[in-house]
């Protein structure tokens, strides 16, 4: 009798426990892992990918997982009163502990707390950190019962799911799908959570990924050369002057502005300079003809905002304005991606570095 008790409960308890371990499985679970091991042929895998692809599926298996942890607690509880309380109770009597009525009472505390502690441990605690550790596997192993459990349960997570959005409508909630999107704050922990756990990140990775992650608290205004160091050329300028200014100056384009600095027409590629020139046998060109248009960038402009810009536009590098429309400064895509890459090398700076060269006056200093 009494092991049959207890092989009951321990069963109960193990129920519980997988419902714990594959909706904690399922949220941890990394999409992308689920379909490489799905398209290398693995069954389990391609019956899961559909539930972790979408939101939709994902609801309905979670659904079904707290159904099932919660039917499965409730049969517990009331089968071990059931079925421990009694013999308990006799035990305590025929001690002579106490009398028939508190003897009864202390039995029915006692599986109450013994139940619960087991339950919380073996039931909750463990599948939970299991699944945690191992969501891949946890998650794999535990797909079948749980579409088997969706299937039997069919018609109550329509009811509670239905139920459960209605009232949220009703208090002006708008309902929201699970998914796997961390926030920024959520993947610096995690990447924190990695340093200590000796993860395969290393720590030229890890400082990257942060750097990535405080593009958007970055600005243009704090990566941008500043306008007195710009070095910029009139549009009017004369082809040889230019010519000596592609020639001195470390950079493939060149700001071109029309008299003063606040009027910038666009920009001049060395490129365009030099085969406009060869194609003309070497006679003189015409600024105006080659410029061309540039990108204006708000100075509070977040960095990874700019990065978005100039990958629409095409462009390597953009005009920073202020507030009255004012330049600012000049922004290029090198400045935005050091900030995660850290400082990048330039095969034609590098060349010059070395150089001396008088640096033309930056207009409108």
């Amino acid at each position: 009798m009494i092991l049959s008790s207890l092989l009951v409960i321990g069963f109960l308890i193990l129920v519980s426990a997988l419902f714990v371990a594959a909706e904690l499985g399922m949220v941890a679970v990394r999409r992308t892992r689920v379909k490489q091991m799905a398209e290398e042929g693995h069954w389990l895998a391609a019956r899961l990918l559909p539930v972790v692809q979408q939101p939709a599926e994902l609801d309905r298996a979670i659904a079904a997982c707290q159904i099932g942890i919660t039917v499965s607690s409730l049969a517990l509880g009331a089968y071990g009163q059931a079925a421990l309380a009694p013999l308990l109770a006799d035990l305590f009597s025929g001690l002579g502990l106490a009398g028939v009525a508190a003897a009864e009472s202390a039995a029915a505390v006692v599986v109450l707390v013994v139940l619960t502690v087991v339950h919380m441990i073996f039931g909750e605690l463990l599948p939970k950190s299991f699944a945690l550790e191992f969501p891949t596997q946890v998650s794999l192993a535990t797909i079948v019962p749980i579409t088997w459990s969706q299937r039997i349960l069919s018609p109550f997570l329509y009811l509670f799911n239905g139920s459960g959005l209605l009232l949220l409508r009703l208090f002006g909630v708008q309902p929201s799908r699970h998914n796997h999107v961390h926030s920024a704050g959520e993947i610096d922990l995690l990447l924190a959570e990695a340093e200590v756990s000796d993860d395969a990140l290393d720590k030229e990775d890890r400082r990257r990924l942060r750097r990535a992650l405080k593009l958007a608290t970055r600005r243009a205004r704090d990566l941008m050369v500043a306008r007195e160091r710009i070095v910029a050329l009139d549009i009017d300028s004369p082809p040889g002057e230019v010519m000596r200014l592609m020639a001195d100056a470390p950079y493939t384009r060149v700001p071109v502005y029309r008299g003063s600095f606040d009027q910038v027409a666009g920009f001049l590629h060395t490129k365009d300079v030099l085969l406009r020139q060869m194609a003309a046998g070497g006679a003189p060109v015409s600024v105006g003809d080659l410029v061309r248009p540039i990108v204006s960038v708000p100075a509070q402009a977040s960095a990874d905002r700019v990065l978005v810009m100039l990958r629409e536009r095409r462009v390597q590098l953009g005009l920073v304005v202020g507030d009255k429309g004012e330049v600012v400064g000049l922004i290029t895509l090198e400045d935005v991606l050091s900030e995660v890459f850290g400082a990048l090398s330039d095969e034609l700076k590098d060349s010059l570095r070395s150089r001396p060269r008088k640096r033309p006056p930056a207009p409108g200093a």
